[in-house]
């Protein structure tokens, strides 16, 4: 007699994690947008802890079975989006041209923005050796790096950081992802050394 009883609870468990799985779904499918865990734990009126390990279990799920979307955590916000390998598809429905890469300017500005962040204009001029301008307009435009602060000094330049899409086009869950430039010293030492040999 226990045993069923403990069989239907684990069933009525079961049967409630996938029910709030689909509402998980449906909500982060209608925002669009980034949902905080905290949000989404009211919305259910769940712990955070309880939520925080559905959308684990969600996230899980999406990685083993070959599906389309995944789910991705930035800065303790969640959102569904596509799988990167299906991207041409996409841009031929949506009749885009495959997307536009970044010029070898604005890949080094916005390389030395995650890593030296705040930063000015003048500071990423000074360690290109060139003016930078341009490639930080276009990183503007697509959403990469925005304006974080003003710099507290006469003419009170603008400082520039990273953005939440940074994170989301590099497939990072936030900026403590970024290798640490050390690995990149051993690397071009490696590098190095193979081409004396």
């Amino acid at each position: 007699m226990d045993s069923i009883n403990y069989s239907q609870f684990e069933f009525e468990e079961a049967s409630n994690k996938n029910r709030i799985i689909s509402i998980i779904e449906s909500l982060l499918f209608v925002s669009g947008e980034p949902l905080p865990l905290k949000e989404i734990s009211k919305i259910l009126e769940i712990n955070e802890n309880k939520a925080l390990e559905i959308l684990k279990d969600l996230s899980d799920r999406y990685e083993k079975e070959d599906r389309g979307i995944k789910l991705i955590s930035i800065n303790n916000n969640y959102q569904l989006i596509t799988k990167p390998e299906n991207s041409n598809y996409i841009h031929k429905l949506l009749k885009k041209n495959t997307r536009q890469s970044l010029s070898q300017a604005s890949l080094e500005s916005l390389a030395i923005i995650a890593y030296r962040q705040p930063i000015t204009r003048i500071d990423i001029d000074e360690i290109r050796g060139v003016k930078s301008e341009s490639a930080i307009q276009r990183l503007v435009e697509r959403n990469l790096i925005k304006e974080v602060g003003r710099l507290d000094v006469p003419g009170r330049p603008i400082q520039y950081g990273t953005t939440d899409e940074f994170l989301r086009q590099f497939g990072l869950t936030d900026l403590k992802d970024l290798p640490v430039m050390d690995e990149f010293k051993e690397e071009e030492e490696e590098v190095a050394i193979t081409e004396e040999e």
